[in-house]
């Protein structure tokens, strides 16, 4: 969309609200929703890591290889493209409660599986416990921007899609850190096996509750909701009754889309090069973070033996570090509106956090390798609220899930070939070659944001509200 044709459409929208005055209203529960999409956002990736940051112990309780137990990860990647677009359909035509629903009660789902795959011959029950998360999965990435859009004013949305993507860090720095520390490397079977129930049921207890208030409490008497949370998750994640933005309210206007008309939508999107370049680059990234993660287990061993709660405390750090960057980031971004030249320098500074990971393993220094993978997580894992919303600015108006459905499509492929190709490198020339193959492939995806168009489609609609409020402050 070319500049002359966005302010045109701006000024026809400005003489309707000159016209028509749109009522605009920030409401106080869109904390609670966000809170609420972090509780089972976490639970969901959570569970992407579970089994492959323990995987010799995974290993040795199944007897299965070790690419067995890194498909165990590897599916959630796998599963996303093949259903991103109807979900994402879904989610345009039926909103965000459904997606809530769909994806709240497929991890709690997921989970309950789980608890019946504790034996060494039900393998299998833990892999379609994993293919039922990494469906319910879709449903859930594709949400921070949406719910950031639909319930939170125009110099919130940044902030807001950082948060929401923090409860997907949080997930994986529990995964990281409780399955090392629950289940232990016994010499005895069967207490590998009850520390895996015991993982399985932590999970699964942790659900119950939020997937019920998810769905009950739409149903409680008033005078019950409106004194506690029930209240706030009786909206969850609906529409406020009134916008937070002008362009929120012109979007209600809109009638859901026919599948047609969605099909289009995707097929401008890629039509669009400055988008598909970004959303090449985005993949890249996120795909590399979520290869090392896989793998994060056995490169340690390799360097640091029996060293499985030092890989877990690395991978927690990495993405405790990660979810602090998201959020300061997400500030920057509603200060400054910098999205280009902030992606740019988080790619670059992910490659040399990368490099130094590798630096730190070979000198097998391991103070330097916390050090270093706190790094990697700082910048890797703070790239993805930042790529979600510099994504946004360049396909504005479209849909922010659709938008995101695209990039996460993107990051899961990605992500499968980078962790077979990860995983084959390491078996046959080690983590020298293969985390060396990563850094290789953060330079080209920076290289690629390089000519990435500095557009601000959205931006330019937000300054609607901004004029605005100028206009409503002048007559009072």
């Amino acid at each position: 969309m070319g500049t002359s044709t966005i302010k045109m459409v701006l000024a026809e929208s400005n003489d309707l609200i000159e016209k028509y005055p749109v009522p605009i209203k920030i409401y106080k529960r869109r904390w609670a929703i966000l809170a609420i999409y972090i509780l089972y956002s976490a639970a969901n990736s959570f569970q992407w890591m579970e089994y492959s940051i323990i995987t010799s112990i995974v290993k040795r309780y199944y007897n299965v290889s070790s690419l067995a137990v890194d498909w165990t990860s590897i599916i959630y990647m796998a599963i996303y493209p093949i259903i991103v677009v109807p979900v994402s359909y879904v989610i345009d035509k039926k909103g965000l409660r459904v997606a809530a629903l769909v994806g709240g009660l497929g991890t709690a789902l997921a989970a309950g599986v789980k608890v019946f795959s504790v034996d060494p011959h039900l393998f299998y029950v833990v892999l379609i416990g994993q293919g039922i998360g990494s469906a319910a999965q879709v449903f859930i990435l594709c949400l921070p921007a949406k719910i950031a859009a639909v319930w939170f004013k125009p110099n919130e949305a940044s902030t807001a899609c950082s948060i929401a993507v923090f409860g997907t860090q949080l997930g994986f720095a529990l995964g990281f850190v409780f399955p090392t520390s629950v289940v232990k490397n016994h010499e005895e079977i069967n207490v590998i096996g009850s520390n895996l129930r015991r993982l399985c049921w932590g999970l699964m207890l942790y659900m119950i509750p939020v997937a019920a208030a998810i769905i009950f409490c739409e149903y409680f008497p008033p005078n019950f909701a409106s004194s506690n949370i029930c209240y706030y998750i009786s909206d969850f994640p609906r529409q406020p009754p009134l916008p937070p933005s002008v362009p929120q309210a012109e979007a209600r206007k809109k009638k859901p889309p026919t599948f047609n008309e969605f099909l289009n939508l995707f097929i401008r999107l890629l039509k669009k090069k400055g988008f598909v370049i970004h959303m090449v680059a985005y993949g890249i990234n996120i795909g590399v973070f979520a290869a090392i993660g896989t793998f994060l287990n056995q490169f340690i061993l390799q360097y640091f033996p029996k060293s499985e709660e030092d890989a877990g405390r690395m991978g927690l750090l990495m993405v405790l570090c990660g979810m602090i960057g998201s959020v300061l980031f997400g500030i920057y971004l509603d200060k400054t509106h910098h999205y280009k030249e902030t992606t740019l320098f988080i790619y670059y500074m992910s490659a040399v956090s990368v490099a130094s990971f590798l630096v730190a393993l070979e000198l097998k220094s391991k103070v330097m390798a916390y050090v270093t993978i706190a790094a990697v997580g700082l910048f890797t894992n703070s790239y993805m609220p930042v790529g979600f919303e510099f994504a946004v600015e360049l396909t504005f108006p479209a849909d922010e899930s659709t938008t995101t459905g695209l990039l996460n499509a993107m990051t899961q492929g990605l992500g499968v070939v980078f962790t077979l190709v990860l995983g084959k490198l390491n078996q046959h020339y080690g983590p020298l070659w293969a985390l060396g193959s990563q850094v290789a492939i953060l330079l080209v995806g920076a290289l690629l944001t390089q000519v990435v168009p500095n557009e601000k489609n959205r931006q330019v609609a937000f300054e609607k509200d901004r004029n605005r409020t100028r206009r409503s402050s002048g007559t009072q």
